[in-house]
C-alpha cells in the first residue's frame, strides 16, 4: 500500500512514513523526485547532477514511435552538452544485448538504463510508450507526456527547463 492511501484511508503518518520509498507512489507534478541510483548499459551509476532539470524517456526498441521520438531525444542530447540538463533513456526491454545492439544501429549517444522499476517508481507508472518525464532544476516533477511528441516540443524542453 503506498504512503497516500495509508494516510487517506486514516492510517497514520507513523505507519507511512516507516513504510521503504520502494512502495511509495511516484511524486506528483510539483513533487520533489526521489531519484533511484540506477546503472547505466556502461556499468556506471546515474543521478543527474545537483542543479540539473532532467528529461527522461521511457522507451521499447520494438515501438516504432519511440524510434523517431529518440531522435529527437538525441539531438536534444546534443545540444544540452554543457547545459544543466540531464537526458536519460529507460529502455524497457530488459536485455542488454537488444538494447545495446538498437542503440548502435540508430547512433545513440545519450545515456540509456534498462533499470525500469525504480525509475518508474519514482516518476511514473505509466505503461505507455515513449513516455517523456521532465523534472525542473529544483528536482521537482513538471510534467509526464505520453506518447511521441515532435522535435521542436522536444527541442523546446531546453528552453524550459535549462534556460
Amino acid at each position: 500500500m503506498n504512503r497516500r492511501l495509508l494516510l487517506t484511508a486514516g492510517l497514520g503518518w507513523p505507519l507511512a512514513a516507516a513504510l521503504p520509498r520502494a512502495f511509495a507512489a511516484p511524486a506528483a507534478p510539483g513533487e520533489a523526485v526521489q531519484w533511484p541510483e540506477v546503472r547505466l548499459l556502461d556499468g556506471s551509476r546515474w543521478v543527474p547532477p545537483p542543479g540539473h532539470a532532467a528529461v527522461v524517456v521511457f522507451w521499447s526498441t520494438t515501438c516504432e514511435y519511440c524510434l523517431r521520438h529518440n531522435v529527437h531525444l538525441e539531438k536534444l542530447y546534443r545540444a544540452a552538452a554543457g547545459r544543466p540538463l540531464a537526458i536519460l533513456g529507460v529502455c524497457k526491454d530488459g536485455s542488454v544485448a537488444i538494447a545495446r545492439q538498437h542503440i548502435a544501429e540508430h547512433g545513440y549517444t545519450f545515456p540509456v538504463t534498462l533499470d525500469v522499476a525504480p525509475m518508474a517508481a519514482a516518476l511514473s507508472t505509466r505503461r505507455i510508450t515513449p513516455l517523456t518525464v521532465t523534472v525542473d532544476r529544483q528536482g521537482r516533477l513538471k510534467q509526464v507526456i505520453p506518447g511521441e511528441m515532435f522535435e521542436d516540443d522536444v527541442m523546446e524542453l531546453l528552453n524550459r527547463l535549462a534556460g
